[in-house]
Formats: structure tokens, C-alpha cells, sequence
């Protein structure tokens, strides 16, 4: 994992996406058949917009293994969707307890700080993604969207 991590923090890594990929596939392996099991009803249910049995399944996984940080992660997302920012941020501070270079948690701190109006903070969590992957093109445009709109510059 940390290796990968220094090939996704490269500014010059070319295949960052197949980096990404690859760290995102170990985050979701739990080492348990029935957690991945739960992750994967998780994932689908919130695909296809079914948020509530996605809390479900989660809050499951997350009963179950609750050092597996993908679980916490798949909830954070889905009270995302569902506008409940309060338990998302919770899940997130969860999930960056137990992994802190998740930056898909950390992106998804950013745009709750963004939707709650809070412009500076979210620019501020964005920068800290650049850290761990400075070639996500989301986060070059999330940062670009706030330094214009608070006046601020890259750190």
C-alpha cells in the first residue's frame, strides 16, 4: 500500500489512474468473505439509489468488522446522498482514523465543508488531497472553482 501511495502522490505518474484503481481495490478488500459480501450489497444498493437498505448493509458491515475502513466509507457516501451531512463527517472522521490517506473521504469532507458554505475550509481539505493525489482532476477543479471564489492561492 505504501508504495502505491508514493506512485499516487508522483505529480508526474502517468497511470495515476491505474494507481487509484488499485488502492481503491485494496480499501474494499476486508479479508472476510461475508464483509466483502455486505461491502458489495452496500455499494449496489447505493447504486441504484436504494439508500436506506445501503445504510443497512453498511451499518452491518461496520457492526461487524468495525476496523475495516470501507464500511464507515460506504455509509459516509450514502448519508451524503442522503443530505445527512452530520452522520457522514462522523463516518468520515472514522474512516480517516483508520486509513488518513483516503482521499475519497477526505474529497467527500471537502464537498460538505463546500454545500454547508463553508468555501475556505472546503478549499483548504482540497489542498490536503493534493498531498496524497495530486493528479485527481476533480480536486484541480474543486481548488481552481474556491481560490476564485474566497480570493485564496495554493498553499
Amino acid at each position: 500500500m505504501d508504495v502505491l501511495f508514493a506512485d499516487l502522490a508522483d505529480p508526474q505518474n502517468e497511470n495515476w489512474e491505474k494507481t487509484e484503481d488499485q488502492i481503491r481495490a485494496l480499501f474494499r478488500e476486508s479479508g472476510s468473505e461475508s464483509m466483502n459480501f455486505l461491502l458489495e450489497r452496500g455499494y449496489a444498493a447505493l447504486s441504484q439509489g436504494d439508500l436506506e437498505v445501503a445504510v443497512e448493509h453498511f451499518t452491518a458491515l461496520t457492526d461487524h468488522a468495525p476496523d475495516f475502513a470501507e464500511g464507515y466509507n460506504g455509509r459516509a457516501t450514502t448519508y451524503f446522498n442522503l443530505g445527512m451531512y452530520g452522520p457522514s463527517v462522523s463516518d468520515i472522521a472514522k474512516v480517516l482514523s483508520l486509513e488518513p490517506r483516503h482521499f475519497g473521504a477526505i474529497i467527500g469532507l471537502a464537498r460538505i465543508l463546500e454545500d454547508s458554505g463553508k468555501p475556505k475550509q472546503a478549499l483548504e481539505v482540497y489542498q490536503q488531497v493534493t498531498l496524497i493525489h495530486p493528479n485527481q482532476p476533480q480536486v484541480a477543479k474543486a481548488i481552481a472553482r474556491l481560490s476564485a471564489s474566497v480570493g485564496g492561492t495554493n498553499l
